[in-house]
């Protein structure tokens, strides 16, 4: 599978550049458009970024997510990272540390000889020895193999499109000659295939970095000599399920304890009490995967996202299995019910309903002489208004907020941002959606079957930022009730419209306040309708 990754990286670089590459020489052709400036541009901004970059990352993670960089590790996972980096030719990374129960890690740097790795400590809270040694590994193989230096070279092809896309809608001609004016529209045109172009490279770009993902896992699963490890921590960290219980004298317990910060007696207090009720089934997790692997919506994200799926990272897995001696941690055999097709359908017609009436709407007004039916000019704005109180209400429904829980929730298929499921979950807040940020006013919630995030959100931006700096911290661990509307964009999240904690309820204005702002827009365009059907009656 290495060779297969690498032949995959090397042919999209190629084609990336070679398009590029294409492109200009065309470009030199046709016009005497001096690119030659846009493309410095880009390179010379390309390669400040990526010097830059990890200096500014570093100030970013101590500043705003309040990351140590010199906190001590466990001597498991210390030792560990010395002998993968000593096997690997490769100096040790910086290692940061954000105190957050959500789980997270990544890394960030020039090369593998001066690469960070962030972790949190919900890594360590959730997650068995063996778990974080294939996390870490993970994180380690995208240094081993420069995917840092990789993504920036790629990101160079986008970024010069982009100048050029810039650099012809922005030209001028010197002179007022008809020759002149026909060079202009060929600039012209040239800049609309660059941007053309530009969203095709970036495509790739993002294509890429999901095969460099594959390749981390797979280096994870070489050093470790144990897919099944990434597999089960990807499971609970990309799905938020539990997969097992974590004992030490009875208790469920953090595995990781101290990172330097606190001693075992006061790392007990931070036990992960939900796990006690006992260990999740394998079929628990195939019924997370269906929605990656059922739902539309999912390939969409996908082909817009820098990472795989978290199902199809499981399936390579389960393929690399067998050459470590391991059965496969999870072997999706579920059969599909259906198609899903028609729900996607739907969802995208109600996602469009508005522009969709709109468009439709001006057509009709435009045929139907609008200079003597002046009040359809009016109901070409009260019916995709009404479109969008509709769209609204589906995507919020008044339905009760029934009882469920993260495992359950997991299993739905029919779901999406437009698709939602009103809901009631409690559990314990254990971190910031982003985890550490201090202007991140989302939450992330466990409960007895596992995680989720919770997306809270306030009408105005600055409140919701107020709340993230002087209020949030007050709300971790605590025991909530959250009331709202479960979605999947793929991340699973809940749309918050209320959290009840101590007994109190927390309103979250930001639907009511939808609802508000939508009726007021009908209200106006009704009231445009009448006054236009008024004056066109008059005119008659």
């Amino acid at each position: 599978m290495k060779s297969k990754i690498l032949s995959i990286s090397m042919l999209t670089l190629t084609g990336l550049f070679g398009m590029l590459v294409a492109f200009l020489a065309l470009i030199f052709w046709m016009t005497d458009v001096p690119v030659i400036y846009a493309l410095i541009g880009g390179i010379i901004g390309l390669i400040l970024q990526f010097l830059l970059s990890p200096w500014l990352t570093d100030l970013n993670m101590k500043w705003f997510y309040k990351a140590k960089f010199d906190a001590e590790l466990p001597d498991y996972l210390k030792n560990y990272i010395a002998d993968v980096c000593a096997d690997n030719n490769m100096k040790l990374p910086r290692i940061g540390y954000i105190d957050d129960g959500a789980p997270n890690a990544f890394t960030y740097g020039h090369t593998k000889n001066d690469a960070r790795v962030i972790l949190t400590r919900g890594i360590f809270d959730l997650l068995s020895e063996d778990e974080v040694k294939a996390v870490v590994a993970h994180e380690l193989g995208h240094a081993v193999h420069y995917d840092m230096l990789v993504m920036t070279v790629a990101q160079l092809v986008p970024m010069v499109l982009y100048a050029i896309y810039q650099a012809c809608m922005k030209y001028k001609s010197s002179s007022s000659s008809k020759d002149s004016s026909k060079g202009e529209g060929t600039v012209k045109l040239i800049g609309l295939i660059a941007w053309l172009l530009y969203i095709i490279a970036n495509y790739i770009v993002l294509y890429l970095s999901r095969s460099r993902e594959y390749y981390a896992d797979e280096f994870s699963a070489e050093v470790t000599r144990n897919p099944n490890a990434l597999a089960t921590a990807l499971v609970e960290i990309g799905f938020g399920l539990s997969t097992k219980e974590k004992q030490e004298n009875g208790q469920s317990v953090a595995n990781a304890t101290t990172l330097g910060i606190s001693d075992a007696p006061s790392s007990k207090a931070m036990a992960i009490s939900g796990y006690a009720s006992g260990s999740f089934t394998k079929e628990s997790v195939k019924n997370a995967m269906k929605w990656d692997l059922w739902n539309p919506w999912a390939t969409i994200y996908e082909l817009n996202s820098t990472h795989p799926l978290i199902s199809k990272r499981l399936q390579a897995l389960a393929k690399q299995s067998p050459a470590y001696g391991q059965e496969p941690y999870v072997l999706f055999d579920l059969v599909k019910p259906e198609s899903y097709m028609d729900d996607f359908a739907k969802d995208v017609l109600i996602a469009s309903l508005p522009w969709l009436t709109f468009i439709i709407g001006l057509i009709l007004f435009l045929l139907f002489d609008p200079g003597k039916n002046i009040y359809y000019a009016g109901i070409l704005l009260l019916v995709p208004m009404a479109a969008s109180l509709f769209k609204y209400g589906y995507s919020h429904p008044k339905k009760e907020f029934a009882k469920a829980n993260v495992r359950g929730l997991l299993g739905e298929v029919k779901v999406s941002k437009i698709t939602s499921i009103p809901c009631e979950l409690q559990g314990k807040i254990i971190g910031r959606g982003n985890p550490g940020c201090v202007f991140n006013e989302d939450f992330v919630i466990q409960d007895e079957s596992g995680i989720i995030f919770l997306d809270y959100e306030q009408p105005l931006f600055l409140i919701n930022k107020i709340f993230a700096i002087f209020k949030s911290p007050e709300y971790f661990d605590k025991v909530v009730t959250a009331r709202g509307y479960y979605r999947r964009s793929p991340v699973p999240y809940i749309q918050l419209k209320e959290l009840v904690i101590d007994g109190e309820v927390k309103k979250c204005h930001t639907i009511t306040w939808g609802w508000i702002w939508r009726w007021i827009l009908f209200g106006l365009a009704a009231a445009a309708t009448i006054f236009l059907i008024v004056v066109g009656i008059a005119a008659v």
